[in-house]
């Protein structure tokens, strides 16, 4: 401490769990301020996963599911997850074979750019499915 003050610097603990401690001698405004510069330049490098949702019914036309589908691709490619929501309006709740073949459909149309996390479960009146992007590495 003595030969940080005769400096005029600071004697900054760096590893305090190493043993024995290890401390260098520094000025420690000049420390904070690159520590937290390198923090700040970590979080710009995270990307956050958003879950994007898209909803289809039962008696959904070709063309109108198409566009789902290409919908769905677009938030692949753009590294989100897609949460699917099939939703069963009226007596369509006794017909729930055709809502796990228009799922089945929808993961085989998005197959070439995501993979299914959660299968297709019912909830109350919807069934949802997971889908996330496959890795970079292996598209190429």
């Amino acid at each position: 401490m003595a030969q940080a003050f005769e400096q005029g610097l600071d004697l900054v603990l760096i590893a305090p769990q190493a043993n024995p401690p290890v401390c260098r001698i520094m000025d420690y405004g000049k420390f904070r301020y690159e520590r937290n510069k390198k923090e700040k330049e970590s979080k710009k490098k995270q990307t956050v996963v958003e879950v994007k949702e898209v909803q289809l019914s039962c008696n959904i036309d070709t063309h109108d599911f198409n566009t789902k589908v290409n919908n769905a691709v677009k938030f692949l490619n753009a590294g989100n997850k897609v949460r699917v929501c099939l939703s069963f309006k009226g007596r369509e709740m006794a017909h729930q074979d055709i809502g796990k073949e228009l799922l089945a459909k929808f993961e085989q149309a998005c197959s070439e750019v995501g993979q299914v996390d959660k299968k297709p479960t019912l909830e109350g009146r919807m069934m949802t499915m997971f889908i996330s992007p496959i890795a970079q590495s292996s598209k190429k």
